[in-house]
Parts: structure tokens; sequence; C-alpha cells
């Protein structure tokens, strides 16, 4: 990507209008989950309780096959999936906490009336009592994490640098949050604890990309003031706070964007040829790392240029007071 030249601050309110595309729908999922669910996102049953069941068949099946016995055993909303073990198909069923036996007794039947003969691999129960202890851990593990950033990159930089980053955090793990509510709503994807380990590593990905394009900010502005010459006009010109920040964006651009692709690559491969029970991680993963590079990029550098300008409207610095005088 030599010799590209991209005018990010310029075009600041256009990243900013993406990104708000991206985070309304997602908000609106969420408030649209809360009432159905009572839950931001659909919650799966980590979170509700539940049981998962792996069954081998004897012969291949297909999904919509076993999907259509749990609904006439009363199961409706169950997830059905495939998966592999020593080279043998499994169907994996979650579903509903099967707490009464006439029930999986009867469900037995009517799967193997309907799918043929199967071998039980695993029947396990996850109490709904795990549910809000997870999500409690997670949250405050997530707070632990946004508090811990704040003091460090307030104590490395300066304050307004701690507070675009952290906003350009929140932009991730809400456009993340956001799809994964439009498919609980629309698909029928449910979170799990997998998820809120997905939501931490985005978190921790988007921030160190931030910081490497600070720390070149930071860098480059001793050149604040500094004069150059237009290459559009030939005029000379001295560099403000904005010029600084593009430069700098730009200069950090490529090495983003290709640490980026390595990972989005990686991940792509993890979903096409993973397991069953990783993909839905692997897709927020997917997700959230994208968001992180485009906020890192276009949003974390814009906000910081748009309050630095804001600050310098309400109290201009020593300089140009004396300059006034």
């Amino acid at each position: 990507m030599k010799g590209v030249h991209v005018d990010i601050v310029k075009y600041r309110w256009t990243w900013f209008g993406i990104s708000g595309l991206l985070t309304v729908p997602g908000i609106i999922g969420i408030i649209c989950c809360y009432i159905q669910f009572h839950a931001p996102l659909k919650p799966g049953i980590d979170f509700t309780g539940g049981s998962i069941l792996q069954y081998q068949f004897d012969k291949p099946l297909e999904l919509d096959q076993v999907r259509h016995v749990l609904e006439e055993t009363g199961l409706v909303g169950s997830q059905v999936q495939k998966a592999y073990i020593s080279g043998n198909e499994v169907i994996v069923m979650r579903t509903k906490a099967l707490d009464d036996e006439a029930q999986k007794k009867k469900l037995d039947q009517t799967l193997e009336k309907e799918c043929g003969p199967f071998k039980p691999l695993a029947v396990d129960k996850v109490t709904a009592t795990i549910g809000p202890e997870l999500l409690q851990n997670g949250l405050i593990a997530l707070f632990l994490t946004l508090g811990m950033m704040i003091a460090y990159i307030s104590y490395r930089y300066m304050f307004d640098y701690a507070v675009c980053a952290i906003i350009a955090l929140f932009h991730d793990v809400i456009v993340l949050c956001g799809f994964y509510a439009l498919f609980g709503l629309f698909l029928g994807t449910e979170v799990d604890s997998l998820f809120i380990s997905a939501v931490l590593t985005v978190i921790g990905f988007s921030v160190h990309d931030t910081i490497v394009v600070f720390d070149r900010i930071r860098e480059n502005a001793k050149f604040v003031g500094s004069k150059y010459k237009d290459p559009s006009t030939g005029e000379e010109k001295k560099r403000n706070f904005g010029d600084v920040a593009n430069e700098s964006v730009n200069q950090t651009l490529a090495r983003s964007i290709y640490t980026s692709l390595t990972v989005i690559f990686t991940l792509t491969a993890l979903y096409v040829f993973g397991g069953v029970t990783t993909r839905d991680f692997v897709f927020a993963m997917l997700i959230g790392i994208i968001s992180g590079t485009y906020s890192s990029i276009f949003n974390a550098s814009c906000l910081l240029v748009y309050w630095r300008e804001r600050r310098g409207m309400k109290r201009p610095s020593a300089k140009e007071m004396a300059a006034a005088r």
C-alpha cells in the first residue's frame, strides 16, 4: 500500500455516518431482544438452563428431520447441529431442560421411529443457576478491563486519548452485540459463555490496534505548527493537529490492515473447516476484528482530532492568547 494516502480527517463525518449505520440497527435489535427475551441478546442454555444431547445415528440425517421431531415433542426453538467425533457424524441437540423423564423417553422413542436407531453419546444438563453467575463475572471482567485501559492510556498518553479509545471500543462491542441481537431475533442464534470470551478478545485486539495509531500520533505531535507546502496548491501552511493525525494514520494504515488480514484469514479458515461448536465464537471474532480495525483507523483518530478542535475553540492556548494581545 505504498503511495496510498487517504484523507481520514477530512471525511470524518462520513466515517461517523457509517458507524451510525452499523450501530443504530444493532441498538434497535438489542432493545427488541430486551422486550422479547428480557435480555440484550437471546440467551443460550448457559444462561437459561437446558439440556445438550449428543446422539450418533446409524445413518446420515438431515437437520430438518431431527428438528421436526423435536417440534413434535414440544421442544420448539431447539438448536440442532452436526458434529464429527472420530470421523463419525453426531447430532447435537440443544433443548430446554428435560427434567421430566417421560418427556425424554418420548423424545427417544420418536427419534428412533422417525430417524432410525441411535446410540446416546452424552446427555448433559446445564442448570439455570450457572447463567447469572457467568453473566455477572463476564460484566465484572468487562468493566475491570475498561477501567484499567482508561487508567493506563491516561497515564501513558493523555486523558482525551483514553476517552477516544474507549469510545471506539464501545463502538466495536455495540456492533458485535447488535449483529447477534439481530441474529437472535431473525435466525434464532443464541449466545453462550464463549460469546463473552469473544467480546473480551475483540476488546483486547481493538485497543491494541488503536494504541499503535495513537502512539504514532503522539510521536508526530511535535510537528504541530511546523511549516509545509501544500502539494495541490504549493502554498506554504502550518500543520495543525488534524494534519499530524492524518499523516500518522496513513503511516500506520498498511500495518493495521495487514495485521488484521492475517487474523481474518485464520478465523475464516477456522470458520469453514473448524468444528460446529466453535463456529459462533469464530464468527463473533470475525465481526469484532473487522469492526475493531475500522474503528481504530477511522473513528478513534477522528474523535481525537474533533476533541482537540473543540477544546481549542473553547480554551485558546497561551501562544494564541499572546498573539491576540
